[in-house]
């Protein structure tokens, strides 16, 4: 599919803010909701409960902030480098809350901030490839300056997401974009402008989603 030009950077910038506070809704509504048990109620049992809700639903939306701000938000200055151990580091909180494991196979080493940006992208799709729970594996090799970025995704009734399908490689005119279709999109806008080509396949019963350099290591 070929990128189309008809997502403006505000109507972009809106969905991926809708798509956060989608995300972040739950553990803090979590929140309140334990407050309030902890405003009203004297039962000890109850009070008990109470806390470890919020402190567990706290958790989960830390976790959750702190992907984002790598994911999809501007973290140092442009041409900036991060390590990946914090990107793994990240991932590993974000996955406390789901029914998914992380096995992560990359260097110590840091890498160029929006290639960081891609990968985050790229788990939190192959997290959606197993809707079911599974294990998500991380791989980053290559030269880390033009890396080969790939996550495969290992579950039941693991699959293509249907946004992924429609929206990776950009949008036909006549396809709605809303916020969780934003996500994939906006994961192919950042693979195009690293200049890397980014295919999500099925591999046997695992999804895959890789992002490289073609001729190894030329742009596109």
């Amino acid at each position: 599919m070929s990128e189309t030009t008809d997502v403006s950077a505000l109507e972009l910038a809106a969905l991926m803010c809708s798509r956060v506070c989608h995300d972040v809704i739950s553990p803090v509504g979590a929140i309140t909701n334990g407050l309030e048990v902890l405003a009203d109620d004297d039962d000890p049992e109850m009070r008990t409960h109470a806390m470890e809700l919020i402190t567990r639903s706290a958790a989960q939306a830390s976790a959750k902030l702190q992907f984002a701000r790598l994911c999809f938000g501007a973290a140092g200055s442009a041409g900036a480098e991060l390590d990946l151990q914090d990107a793994k580091a990240v991932a590993e909180g974000l996955m406390m809350g789901e029914r998914a494991t992380l096995a992560w196979d990359a260097p110590v080493a840091t890498i160029g901030k929006d290639y960081v940006k891609l990968l985050l992208n790229m788990i939190l799709i192959g997290m959606a490839a197993i809707p079911r729970g599974g294990d998500v594996s991380v791989t980053v090799e290559g030269d880390l300056a033009k890396p080969t970025l790939r996550v495969l995704s290992t579950g039941q009734a693991a699959r293509i997401p249907e946004e992924t399908a429609k929206f990776l490689g950009g949008r036909d005119p006549d396809r709605f974009l809303d916020a969780r279709a934003a996500q994939p999109y906006f994961t192919g806008l950042v693979a195009r402008s690293l200049g890397l080509a980014i295919d999500a396949r099925m591999d046997g019963e695992s999804f895959v989603i890789e992002a490289a350099f073609a001729n190894g290591g030329e742009s596109i």
